[in-house]
């Protein structure tokens, strides 16, 4: 699988498009204020490619005391054939021996997608990330923290990185509630 490094210079609207699909409406940071904070922050955006095809994409939030992995989507005509996997091998490599957390909607929660919410925590758990039993509510979705690697993460550790995140963009709209 090759990989670009994408910049608010070089990103492709198949990449748009896919953000915005992928991720509900609820979970996303409008497009322009993304790529501002691309530009701002220092964040790890990086598009997947199987030859010149255009698969998926991370974005991640590089820290010293754990890595944000903040987005991931894979296109969906290509879900299910191990494009995931194959991503997410390559970004655990990247990050090898350092502690990453990610936020995914809660797999308990009551929805009407509770079943790909299972689906996509069975994925983690099997590619070595842990429950860390950390929740929070923005907005009536509740999100499980979920870690791979040593250590522990608490909700001041969460309260931190929001807090790093909010000095480039935070919402009036979104309420944040601890679970």
């Amino acid at each position: 699988m090759i990989t670009k490094q994408v910049t608010a210079a070089n990103y492709d609207e198949q990449m748009r498009l896919l953000y915005e699909t992928a991720f509900p409406v609820d979970e996303q940071i409008p497009w322009d204020d993304l790529m501002r904070l691309v530009r701002e922050m220092p964040l790890d955006f990086t598009a997947y490619y199987d030859g010149d095809t255009f698969v998926g994409f991370t974005i991640v939030y590089p820290r010293k005391t754990f890595n944000w992995f903040w987005y991931f989507a894979v296109g969906e005509e290509h879900r299910g054939k191990g494009y995931g996997q194959q991503m997410l091998t390559q970004m655990t490599e990247h990050y090898k021996g350092q502690p990453c957390v990610l936020d995914m909607e809660s797999p308990t929660q009551v929805c009407e997608n509770i079943e790909q919410r299972r689906r996509r925590h069975g994925f983690y758990l099997r590619n070595g990330f842990r429950d860390t039993y950390v929740y929070r509510n923005y907005n009536d979705i509740t999100m499980t923290i979920m870690m791979l690697g040593e250590g522990s993460f608490t909700l001041r550790d969460w309260d931190e990185i929001v807090s790093e995140l909010k000095r480039f963009w935070w919402p009036e709209d979104i309420m944040e509630e601890k679970a």
